[in-house]
C-alpha cells in the first residue's frame, strides 16, 4: 500500500495555530483537508502538538469537542482541559507517573486542567491532592 504525500507544512502550521482559538477558520480548514484532523507541527527538539493538543492548553473547549466529535485522538491533556476526571483518574491510577508528564511546550498537566475552568475543577482539585502523595 502505499502512503499518501505529506500534507502541506504551511496547512498544518495554519491548523495547529487556529486551534489556539480561531474556530471557524478551524472547521473551514478541516472540511477542505480532513486529513489535517490529527497532523502535528513540530516546533522542534521533540515538541509536536496537534490541534487537539493546542486547543487543550489553551482552554478552546468548543474546538476540542468539535475536533473529538471529527475522530481526534483523546488524550490526558485533552481529558484534563474538558473536565472528564473518570478519564484522568484512570490514566494515572494505571500510570501513576503521568501526572508528571508534561503536553505540548512543556506545559503540566495542571495547567491543562486550570485552564478547563470551572469544568474542570473536580480535575484540578484531584491533581493538586496528589502532589504530596506518593501513587
Amino acid at each position: 500500500m502505499e502512503r499518501p504525500p505529506a500534507l502541506p507544512a504551511e496547512l498544518v502550521n495554519e491548523f495547529v495555530m487556529k486551534a489556539h482559538g480561531d474556530f471557524e477558520r478551524v472547521q473551514v480548514l478541516l472540511e477542505s483537508n480532513p486529513t489535517l484532523l490529527n497532523a502535528t507541527w513540530d516546533w522542534g527538539g521533540g515538541d509536536f502538538k496537534s490541534a487537539v493538543g493546542a486547543a487543550a492548553h489553551t482552554g478552546q473547549k468548543d474546538i476540542a469537542r468539535y475536533l473529538l466529535a471529527k475522530g481526534a485522538r483523546m488524550d490526558l491533556y485533552v481529558a484534563a482541559m474538558l473536565g472528564k476526571l473518570e478519564v484522568v483518574k484512570a490514566i494515572i491510577e494505571g500510570f501513576p507517573e503521568a501526572r508528571h508528564a508534561k503536553g505540548a511546550h512543556g506545559i503540566p498537566l495542571i495547567v491543562h486542567a486550570q485552564q478547563g475552568g470551572d469544568d474542570a475543577k473536580a480535575v484540578v482539585e484531584y491533581l493538586k491532592s496528589l502532589e504530596d502523595t506518593a501513587l
